[in-house]
Formats: structure tokens, C-alpha cells, sequence
């Protein structure tokens, strides 16, 4: 083994998830390191497990290989659920769009069984890969820096606690223990971007280039974007401003930032208004338009720049059919309180139309398109309440985001 050993892997585990007990899950494939993790987390023992298997129905062994999971969960005493994704249309990247259903179905299922968390097999190795592949994609520090440890998405944490390991002495223990693994056939298929990155590995290790020296570079990197976060968190802290739902930046701070610190902040300003991420690029592209004073919409958000501010507000083009029941959230970012709503009365967007029925609208101090883009109650086409264009009628709209969480989202980025 090259890292440590045996004793060594099993470490991994109890270090990254110390006095946990709360029920963690489970994500395995069926290949090496998922299944390594799988038996190493149940010699850990700390917390109640839970296991599952997507079976994206893209080759015809996916099913006997899920039921060859199951197995040997039923060994180990750990309960196993196989979830089908068979939603491919056959348009655009095939990889990508199973990884994000993949990562859907196992936030759904995290959910569904009260689990505080799932944990995947990703190792050193798919570091090393994975720096390779977003530097062929000219990457900035966040593409490039490594995978982290623990990250909420997907309605979930996702834990990787095998980063330090490598997929070497993963095989060693597995096979020490007689434990088998299947091999996937596309990981030899040079048409997919990793197994390039995978054999180029191989031909850069003779220079120092292996995948523990990637490794170590994508941590110093990871270490880079947290110090970045952490700027940008003071700064945000300084210039950042809620206004009734919108996203308020001072102008001239914003002006003074330095370019990365400004990208990072209009970013998650963003995803805290809408709940969605941007592309590196779009971004920057947004703010070279803010710099000549023009605004533009990005992410199902408006940016504007009037005043000495830059506002950030949701786009109302964007919340089209995006409805919710009363006493639920609403876009993710609104919930309605008051009395109880009839019976088929649903929360959506107040709209121009909406806007027309509140005549005092304009004391909430907001422009028409956020008061557009606000939460409204509605019965049969009929408006029953519109709180933030004073017409409140007996409801009261509370936010569902603070600037906590805006904080929040630049430091864990």
C-alpha cells in the first residue's frame, strides 16, 4: 500500500466523521472505491447506514450489478434501495446529464429516509483526474481546486471522505479481504474525457506529475478559494445590503473590488436570489456590462445599476407557471403567513397584471419589476393578497434567505 496501509483507510472514515450517529447513507456503484467505502464505513460502525444504487439503464449489466450491491449490503446488515433513472432523451452531454440525475435521485432518497447525509466514494485519484480535465477547460482557482470534504447540495450533505486515499490501496484492502468490484467498461473508453485523464496520468507520473502531486496542488488551490471566500465574505459583509427580497451592492464598493472578490460576490448575490448558479464566463461577462453601467439578466435574475446601488432581483420572466400551495415555500424564497387560504388557492408571482390591482405598491419602495417578481396569493385568477405592494389583507411575506446565507454560500465555495 503507498499511503499508510490498512489502518490508514479505516482512518479516514472515523476522522472525517468523528462523533457522528445520526443515519448517513451510502452511495455505491459497485466499483472499487464505492465499494471499499461501503465496507470500510460498515467496519466503522459509527452511525446507523443506509445504502443505494442508481442504475441509470445505460448497459444492459447495470441491473445485475445493483442487485450485486444489494447482496452485499444484506451481508453486512445494511439496508440497500436501488433507484432507475431512464429519463435520457438522447440530447446534449450524456455524462453530465446522468451525474445530475444521479445526484438528484440520491438527494430525493437522502430526504426521503431522514438521513443526515450520504457519503461517496471519490478518492485522491479523482482529484488528480479532475484537475486535469477542468485545466483542459482553462479553469479558474474554484474549477481547479480540489473536491470538498463535506458540501450541502442536492437537499443533502455530501461527504467525501476518502480524498486522501488513492485507488490503489483501496484494490489492495479489498482484495486482501477477498471483496470483488466490478470494472466498468467506459472507464477504459477513451471517448470519455476522464479515462483520458486517467491514462495521461500514467504517462506524467515519470515527470512528478502523478496523481498524490495533482492532488497536493488541487488541495493548496482548495486552500486558495477559501481564503478568496473569505475576503469576499467581508466584503460582502460591507457592501451587501436585503431589501424586501431584492439584493442591494453598493455601487462604488462594488467598483473598488478586486475582479475575482466582484465576480465572486454577483455570484452567489445570484444563487441567493435565485437559487441557481452561474457560469464563470456569464458572470464575467456581467459584470464587464455593469462596469459600462448597463445592466443585463443572468441565472433568472435582473441585475440593474441606477442610484448608487446594483440590484439584484428575480427575474419575473423567469417565475412563469412556478406556483406553490399556501403555507409552503414559494421560489425557493418566499413563505405567505395569515390566515387559512380557500381551498384551491395557490402562491405565484404578482405580475404586471397583479401590480395593476395595488394601487399603493409604490411605497414598498421597490422598482416594478421586483414588486412583479413578488408573492402574491390568487384564488381562481382572482387576487387575494399581494403583501409586498400593500395589499396585504391580512398575509405577511417573510423571506426564506438571509444575508447569513449569502455569507454563507461565499464561504463554503
Amino acid at each position: 500500500m503507498t499511503q499508510g496501509g490498512s489502518a490508514a483507510l479505516e482512518e479516514h472514515i472515523s476522522a472525517h466523521f468523528g462523533a457522528e450517529n445520526r443515519p448517513l447513507g451510502i452511495a455505491v456503484s459497485g466499483g472499487s472505491d464505492s465499494v471499499a467505502l461501503l465496507h470500510l464505513m460498515a467496519d466503522w460502525g459509527g452511525a446507523p447506514l443506509r445504502c443505494v444504487t442508481v442504475d441509470h439503464r445505460l448497459r444492459p449489466e447495470a441491473a445485475a450489478e445493483a442487485e450485486g450491491v444489494a447482496r452485499q449490503c444484506e451481508a453486512l446488515g445494511i439496508a440497500h434501495d436501488i433507484l432507475v433513472w431512464d429519463n435520457w432523451d438522447g440530447q446534449g452531454n450524456l455524462s453530465a446529464a446522468a451525474r445530475a440525475a444521479r445526484y438528484a435521485l440520491i438527494g430525493d432518497w437522502a430526504a426521503r429516509h431522514g438521513l443526515a447525509g450520504v457519503a461517496l466514494g471519490h478518492t485522491a485519484d479523482d482529484v488528480a483526474e479532475t484537475l486535469l480535465m477542468r485545466m483542459a477547460r482553462r479553469a479558474g482557482v474554484d474549477g481547479l481546486a480540489a473536491m470538498q470534504p463535506r458540501r450541502s447540495a442536492y437537499g443533502t450533505v455530501l461527504h467525501r471522505p476518502l480524498l486522501g486515499a488513492f485507488r490503489e490501496d483501496l484494490r489492495a484492502w479489498l482484495a486482501a479481504r477477498g471483496i470483488g468490484w466490478i470494472e466498468d467498461p467506459s472507464n477504459d473508453d477513451p471517448a470519455y474525457r476522464r479515462t483520458a485523464a486517467r491514462r495521461a496520468l500514467v504517462h506524467l507520473a515519470p515527470l512528478g506529475l502523478g496523481a498524490a502531486s495533482l492532488a497536493d496542488v488541487a488541495a493548496h488551490l482548495a486552500e486558495a478559494r477559501a481564503t478568496l471566500g473569505h475576503y469576499a465574505a467581508e466584503e460582502a459583509g460591507r457592501i451587501a445590503r436585503a431589501e424586501l427580497g431584492d439584493l442591494l451592492l453598493d455601487a462604488d464598493g462594488f467598483a473598488a473590488l478586486r475582479p475575482d472578490i466582484a465576480r465572486r460576490i454577483l455570484a452567489a448575490g445570484l444563487g441567493w436570489i435565485a437559487g441557481g448558479v452561474a457560469r464563470g464566463p456569464e458572470v464575467t461577462r456581467a459584470l464587464a456590462r455593469l462596469k459600462e453601467g448597463r445592466g443585463t439578466t443572468l441565472a433568472g435574475c435582473r441585475i440593474t445599476h441606477s442610484k448608487g446601488s446594483i440590484r439584484l432581483a428575480r427575474e419575473g420572466g423567469a417565475l412563469a407557471g412556478i406556483r406553490a400551495d399556501p403555507g409552503t415555500i414559494w421560489d425557493g424564497r418566499w413563505t405567505l403567513v395569515g390566515p387559512p387560504a380557500p381551498e384551491g388557492a395557490y402562491i405565484a408571482a404578482l405580475g404586471a397584471e397583479g401590480r395593476a390591482l395595488c394601487p399603493d405598491w409604490r411605497a414598498s419602495g421597490l422598482p416594478a419589476a421586483s414588486i412583479d417578481a413578488s408573492p402574491a396569493l390568487w384564488h381562481a385568477g382572482a387576487l387575494l393578497s399581494a403583501p409586498l405592494a400593500g395589499r396585504a389583507d391580512g398575509y405577511a411575506a417573510t423571506p426564506c434567505r438571509t444575508l447569513r446565507d449569502l455569507t454563507a454560500s461565499l464561504l463554503s465555495h
